[in-house]
Formats: structure tokens, sequence, C-alpha cells
């Protein structure tokens, strides 16, 4: 078996669609690629109240990461006078799609970027999960009668002192 050509493998472009027209975002740079996964890093660890590698992120700020993350649908877009927020939707979409997969990218497109629309609700976590089940398990440690004889170390047929 040998290895097939990785062009071949790989879809290395991102098709976002806005009104009547579909921009191709291009894969970015290993450059890019890696800056960004660095940048959502650490704004994951700053949500989270960590410490932040401040010049990563003055790095990131000296450099038009939208314009790098989008490519050359970034001029498009702008000549064709698509709007601040729909620019911005597609770039963080696009830094979705370079930091996990093109799946997470379209949850992220789909939710109009609205965090509550992006996680399942709790119904339908639990319906999924089955975590809606009232029926106890065999094993349920929930019962409220004492298992004396497990604890107690007692045999059968002799008694013993409880412990104290």
């Amino acid at each position: 078996m040998a290895f097939q050509a990785l062009g071949e493998l790989l879809d290395e472009t991102l098709a976002l669609p806005i009104g009547d027209k579909t921009y191709t975002i291009p894969a970015p740079s290993a450059e890019t690629g890696l800056r960004v996964q660095a940048i959502m890093q650490a704004a994951a660890v700053a949500a989270d109240g960590g410490k932040v590698d401040e010049p990563l992120l003055k790095d990131a700020a000296e450099r038009d990461m939208y314009r790098d993350v989008l490519g050359t649908a970034h001029t498009e877009m702008v000549a064709d006078g698509v709007s601040w927020p729909q620019l911005k939707h597609c770039a963080v979409t696009a830094m979705v799609w370079i930091v996990q997969n093109a799946e997470a990218a379209e949850r992220y497109w789909n939710s109009g970027g609205d965090p509550n629309r992006l996680a399942p609700n709790r119904k339908a976590r639990r319906s999924s999960s089955g975590a809606a089940s009232t029926t106890r398990s065999r094993g349920s440690g929930s019962s409220t009668t004492p298992r004396t004889a497990a604890r107690s170390g007692s045999k059968k047929g002799k008694k013993t002192a409880p412990r104290k």
C-alpha cells in the first residue's frame, strides 16, 4: 500500500455562503495556522482566568488576523461590500475550521456565533444521553437500608461486635 498524495485526501477550502454568493476560504499557510492555534489557546486560557502570553497577543494585534484567515476571500468580501458583522462571522468561522475542523466550523456558522445556540439545550442532552431515565440501576448506592453484614465483616453463623 502506498501513501496517496495529501492534496487528494484533504479538502483544503471552506465554502461560506453570504446572500447569493459563496466565498471560498483557502487553507491558511502553516505559519498562519500555527499562530491561530496559539491565539485560540491563549484566549481559552484567558477565559478560564489563567495568565496569558502577552507578547503572543500583541503579535496577533499587530497583524491582520481576519485577512490572514480569510485569505483571498477577504479582498473579495471587502470589494463586494460585505458588512462588518458578516466579515467577522466568516473570519471566526475560518478560525474554528483552522483550529478544529469543518464540522465544528459548520456548527459555529449555523449558530450565528451565539454560544447558546451552539450547545444543545438541557432537554436534548438528557434525552440523547439516557440521563432522563428514572429507573435506578441494580447497583445503585442510594438505598437507605444499611448492609450491616457486609460492613461489619460478620460471617455465617458467627456474630461479631460492631466496630467502634
